[in-house]
């Protein structure tokens, strides 16, 4: 079925004389061949977006549908892999054609000569269900890949075998209710616009543990949850996502460069081969998905990358694994698809964007969750999603942002301001909330005992009452305050500093642990408990704070893995009996 081009507006090519093609169908476009997506139908008239630079096509020539919608190849391969937005590896295009992209280049998303190592764990006369594992297959070191019927099929199976196969070759042979005989290769397609089905969707329970003390303390995310990270140019998105990929407890990592600069795509491709993943000893990369969109790429490919992304994470999901998919950034989607709407001559919403942009960011985050997996075995799997935001001059009222909110349960709003001071991670702990609080208390109190989060509160309420005792500062100074006001401030100052600001270039530091979090802020607290009883006693505030043990409670972040529990013990039992000296020649003096 081919038509002809009748016009041609940058990636987006009008044609006519497909009259058999549907909505969303994959086309090859021009002597080329370059692929592209129908948006809309009129009549036997499709507006089509192409993927890959367009110069060149003029009006006459030929588009050919393919009668598919635009979808991902699923197997073994993809751990590791480098794609670009509609899921071409750049790596295997490159030896094919070296450093600069030409169009039209056919490279299969996973590699179809490479031979895995299949073990069979389903056998002959078994009654299977989509969903169903057949089999594994030793993907990398860390990742053990788990090959299913498709979703959509199930039967009886009547020849399966262990071996080394490609992902071609047919594995097991699958009779039908019918009665007809389907060959299962490793290799499954699945259309991106789409979510996977599963068979249950539970409230997410177990927090996500990203060793960033501020997020992880302060405002967890579930695993199955989904959070945004808004900030202006430069309040360090990408550093934060980067850290949540890097040290997240999740099983697979899909990080979509979405519209960002090729740079950080760059260090992202430096930094995760050398990383020690904590869970494991070995390499991130080897849990780790990258789709690269840069801001050069062309803008159609962008508006596919994150359905691209989550499909992938979907398919790991499926398989009982926890999985995280880093969108960085939503923002240059949203723009894509401002871009792609104006040429499609529709009616603008706020702003320009399109009015359906609200609903699109909601497909994109609603397809995150903890779900029980389908297939007759129970799994459990979760895929917690982390868009980036970068609302133009930081005005969290523009539409994205404002759409996002309204989406997600977990906004980390960070602060230029932060970020300048050197303060990383630069979340504003006054602007950003959770509301996964109360789903995760049952979990923090049985696995960190019942008074961390009543640390956790008191923490933040040092933190806003040591805001509105700056404003009065500014006025008065601070001697004008009283002793107890002054140890709000000093106990403030040490959460902030001891506590939410994170190192990443100490090893140490770099990612700590939930027990280690909650020996630390109660170190805090307990210092701010003894104060407070040794001001009431008439202690002098000053000497408090500059008793030795305040600078060790100062350095105690950068104590190493292996002897923190003992040096927390002795620094509390040090604190303790320097504080009972200073009140007791403060008692003597008054």
């Amino acid at each position: 079925m081919s038509g002809k081009i009748v016009k041609v507006s940058g990636p987006l090519v009008v044609a006519t004389g497909l009259s058999d093609a549907n909505m969303s169908d994959v086309v090859r476009v021009g002597p080329q061949r370059l692929i592209g997506e129908i948006l809309t139908m009129k009549g036997d008239t499709a507006s089509i977006q192409v993927y890959e630079e367009t110069s060149g096509l003029g009006p006459g020539a030929e588009v050919v549908t393919t009668g598919a919608p635009m979808s991902v190849e699923l197997g073994p391969g993809m751990i590791e892999g480098i794609y670009d937005g509609i899921q071409r590896p750049l790596e295997k295009i490159m030896e094919k054609v070296g450093a600069s992209i030409t169009r039209g280049v056919e490279v299969p998303a996973v590699d179809h000569e490479k031979k895995w190592d299949f073990t069979a764990t389903a056998k002959v006369g078994d009654k299977v269900v989509g969903g169903d594992v057949l089999g594994t297959v030793p993907e990398t070191s860390v990742v053990l890949h788990k090959i299913m019927v498709p979703p959509q099929l199930g039967g009886t199976l009547v020849k399966i075998e262990s071996g080394s196969f490609n992902v071609t070759e047919t594995i097991a042979v699958l009779k039908t209710d019918d009665g007809r005989e389907v060959p299962l290769t490793m290799l499954q397609k699945w259309p991106v616009r789409v979510g996977r089905p599963y068979t249950k969707k539970y409230p997410p329970k177990r927090p996500l543990c990203s060793g960033q003390r501020i997020i992880d303390t302060m405002f967890p995310i579930a695993k199955g949850g989904t959070a945004a990270v808004p900030g202006p140019f430069g309040s360090g998105k990408t550093v934060v996502q980067h850290q949540l990929a890097k040290w997240s407890d999740v099983d697979i990592v899909v990080y979509i460069g979405c519209g960002e600069r090729g740079n950080e795509m760059t260090d992202v491709l430096r930094e995760f081969p050398e990383l020690k993943d904590p869970r494991t000893g070995e390499s991130l990369m080897k849990r780790t998905v990258l789709i690269a969109n840069t801001s050069d790429m062309p803008v159609a490919a962008r508006e596919a990358s994150v359905y691209t992304g989550i499909t992938i994470a979907e398919y790991f999901r499926d398989m009982g694994y926890d999985v995280a998919v880093i969108a960085d950034s939503t923002s240059r989607w949203a723009e894509a698809l401002r871009e792609m709407s104006g040429r499609l001559e529709e009616m603008p919403g706020e702003e320009g964007y399109p009015a359906y942009l609200a609903s699109r960011l909601a497909q994109f985050y609603e397809r995150a969750g903890s779900v029980e997996c389908i297939g007759s075995d129970e799994r459990r799997g979760s895929l917690t999603a982390v868009g980036a935001v970068s609302p133009p001059g930081g005005d969290l009222s523009e539409p994205v942002s404002q759409a996002t909110m309204r989406i997600v349960k977990v906004f980390w709003a960070l602060d230029a301001s932060l970020a300048y001071k050197r303060h990383f991670p630069a979340i504003n702990w006054l602007t950003s909330y959770s509301l996964y609080l109360d789903t995760l208390k049952p979990w923090f109190d049985e696995n960190l005992g019942e008074k961390f989060m009543r640390n956790r509160t008191k923490a933040m309420g040092i933190l806003q009452n040591e805001s509105s005792l700056n404003e009065i500062v500014q006025l008065v100074g601070k001697d004008a305050l009283s002793p107890a006001d002054q140890l709000t401030l000093e106990v403030a100052r040490m959460v902030r500093e001891d506590f939410l600001q994170q190192n990443a270039f100490m090893d140490v530091d770099s990612f700590s642990a939930y027990e280690r979090q909650e020996k630390l802020l109660a170190l805090i607290l307990r210092y701010d408990a003894l104060c407070r009883g040794a001001i009431e006693k008439g202690a002098p505030v000053m000497k408090l704070f500059d008793i030795p043990a305040r600078e060790k409670i100062g350095r105690a972040k950068s104590v190493p893995e292996a002897d923190y529990p003992q040096e927390y013990a002795r620094i509390e039992a040090e604190m303790a009996q320097e504080i009972e000296t200073v009140t007791a020649q403060g008692g003597e003096q008054v």
